[in-house]
């Protein structure tokens, strides 16, 4: 009988040869069908995360589809402000009561840009982040705003450089040193020294705050002490102890008061007579109101778009009998308009500025020396904006009324007559105008690095109507006698300095 089995076995193994164990054909079949169900609930979450997906671009695009076609009224139930450790938040709250008052998400969301570019401007804040989030589930068509703030970490900040002025062919050393929001209030403390080796020399401290207390403008106020050198063009030296405060200012607005103490001198005693009248103490006591309107896209590389400014300065404010009185009155208009081919733009401007003496027989009356405008200077008059100041292409003080220095003869020498000079008065009645091409450069990597050409034209004049000299001013022999400039050239941006190298004709 074993025998007979023995074979049986056999015969089925000869059979099934390939055959193996019945519990690792269950084994293999179970794990198949795991991996089945896997990839199945694989397959079932990534629909559900496309769909997910789907879903939520269809609900923003239905939101920025309804933002842009209709009003969606919304009211702010709440704004919450982290992240100020020592910052006020009175001030915080001054700054974000646009969001508050937001009736729409359209503004809303206009609300908030504002907010976080005036949170921004105040510099004490690394960081602002604003987030808005819907309202209690019990109060609907509601928002909380989140405002979170990150302050400095480093409340001092500081820079220093070297700076040339080729106008006056003068170098100068300057650096300031900040404190920022020491008291919490945004708070700056700053203190600033620039020594000129040739010109002008100052050292000055000052604190702004943006809001303090009840007051609704900022708190602006400077202490100054001032050294210019004008030996060179007009044979004084002037040396100013001055005090500034910020009484008023708004977006486009701006008044100040200013006290200084002013000294002139001339240490080389060949100043001409009218220079030498000016010399001594005064005391300048003036209200300077500013009004600017600047609508350009870009204050360095303007394409379209326009500017004003109108500054008014009324001296003479103190009782003092050397008190400085004087009106004084400047105009700037610019307008900028793209041609459409390698971002050419046209830019047009014009300044005028008029200066008067006030008080008993003021016609008779000089004015004021240092108050005069004085025109010249290497500057672009693209990039200043201001007044009559700039006119490209001719040497700092280059023009306007002289008269020749005092003549001192060296015993030693007595053959000697070499000239001594003349002295710029500067004038009380000024004008400048310019035309400004600028266009982009066809090689690409110029383009890339900001470096673009310009072509320019510039014409301006000053003169002296003071001292009943105005008896003598014609229109037609002003405008005859303006002095005009032109050329071309290449302007090189850095994140340090503008340069510019130009050919006049």
């Amino acid at each position: 009988m074993a025998s007979s089995d023995e074979q049986q076995k056999q015969q089925q193994q000869q059979q099934n040869p390939i055959s193996g164990d019945p519990v690792d054909d269950e084994e293999d079949s179970n794990g198949e069908e795991d991996e089945e169900e896997e990839e199945e609930e694989e397959e079932e979450e990534e629909v559900s995360r496309e769909s997910r997906l789907i879903s939520e671009r269809n609900k923003l695009n239905n939101l920025l589809r309804r933002l842009s076609t209709e009003r969606v009224t919304l009211r702010v139930h709440n704004v919450l402000i982290k992240g100020n450790t020592k910052t006020k938040d009175s001030l915080i709250e001054s700054e974000i009561e646009a969001l508050k008052n937001a009736t729409t998400m359209q503004e809303l969301l206009q609300a908030a840009s504002i907010v976080n570019a005036r949170l921004q401007r105040l510099e004490i804040f690394d960081s602002v982040t604003i987030t808005l989030d819907s309202g209690p589930p019990e109060l609907p068509g509601t928002a909380n705003v989140v405002v979170e703030i990150v302050e400095a970490k480093n409340p001092l900040a500081g820079d220093i450089g070297i700076f040339s002025k080729p106008e006056a062919r003068s170098w100068s050393l300057e650096g300031s040193l900040k404190l920022k929001n020491m008291f919490g209030y945004g708070d700056i403390w700053d203190g600033s020294l620039a020594y000129g080796w040739d010109q002008t020399s100052e050292i000055s401290a000052g604190v702004s705050l943006p809001r303090f207390k009840v007051l609704v403008t900022p708190v602006v106020a400077r202490v100054s002490l001032l050294s210019q050198d004008w030996l060179k063009f007009s044979s004084y030296t002037e040396r100013l102890l001055g005090l500034s405060v910020g009484l008023f200012s708004a977006r486009h607005h701006d008044l100040a008061y200013n006290l200084t103490w002013r000294t002139l001198t001339d240490p080389s005693q060949k100043s001409s007579k009218s220079i030498r009248r000016q010399l001594g103490h005064t005391l300048l006591s003036s209200l300077k109101y500013t009004f600017k309107i600047d609508r350009r896209d870009s204050p360095l590389r303007p394409t379209r778009g326009y500017a004003f400014v109108s500054t008014s300065q009324l001296g003479g404010l103190a009782p003092d009998s050397r008190s400085l009185r004087f009106l004084r009155q400047e105009f700037d208009l610019r307008y900028a308009f793209p041609l459409g081919f390698y971002n050419a733009a046209l830019n047009l401007g014009i300044s005028a500025g008029v200066l008067f003496p006030w008080g008993n027989g003021f016609m008779k009356m000089p004015s004021p020396l240092p108050e005069r405008f004085f025109l010249g200077g290497h500057s672009s008059p693209v990039c200043t904006l201001g007044g009559p100041t700039t006119l490209l292409g001719f040497k700092s003080r280059g023009l306007g009324p002289t008269e020749p220095r005092r003549l001192i003869v060296d015993k030693s020498n007595e053959e000697s007559s070499a000239s001594p000079g003349r002295d710029v008065l500067g004038g009380d009645l000024a004008i400048t105008a310019f035309a400004d091409l600028s266009f982009n450069l066809p090689l690409r990597v110029f383009r890339e690095a900001g470096i673009h050409g310009h072509l320019f034209a510039c014409a301006g004049n000053l003169t002296k109507v003071t001292e009943n000299e105005f008896r003598d001013f014609s229109l037609r022999k002003f405008g005859e006698s303006f002095r005009s400039s032109a050329g071309f050239g290449i302007i090189i941006p850095t994140k340090l300095f503008r340069m510019e190298v130009c050919n006049l004709f």
